[in-house]
């Protein structure tokens, strides 16, 4: 089954958008399996990070800022290609195990979308196999 997520992002941030992967597996039937969540966009990422400190996902955005800066050499017409180097550095998917109906992560672990170039009107897709 193929789930479409729509989402308004901020400018930079983690957003947490394991509730919509927990319900697409519960809506899906699938008890043990595979949950596949993909990014469309060139500018974004999803990741697995931690869930019981806020920082870090502000830490997160700060460090991808130090890393991968804005730098005026870039030839990119569009001016965002630090962006670009932080969605390919991060990736466009993530691959879960679902065990039980539900998806295994550890006790810390949520999923999180990656806006590196927002606002914006995104969406990710959720594939349960």
């Amino acid at each position: 089954m193929l789930f479409t997520f729509q989402l308004k992002t901020p400018s930079q941030g983690l957003i947490d958008i394991t509730p919509e992967i927990r319900e697409a597996i519960k809506e899906s039937g699938v008890m043990e399996g595979l949950c596949i969540v993909f990014c469309p966009h060139t500018t974004a990422a999803i990741t697995i990070n931690e869930n019981a400190d806020p920082d870090v996902k502000t830490d997160f955005i700060k460090g991808m800022d130090k890393f991968f800066p804005d730098l005026n050499v870039f030839e990119h017409s569009e001016g965002n290609s630090d962006a670009h180097i932080k969605s390919s550095a991060v990736g466009a998917s993530e691959t879960l195990i679902i065990t039980g109906g539900r998806p295994l992560l550890g006790t810390w672990q949520d999923v999180y979308f990656c806006e590196f170039d927002g606002p914006r009107n995104r969406k990710f897709y959720v594939k349960i196999i």
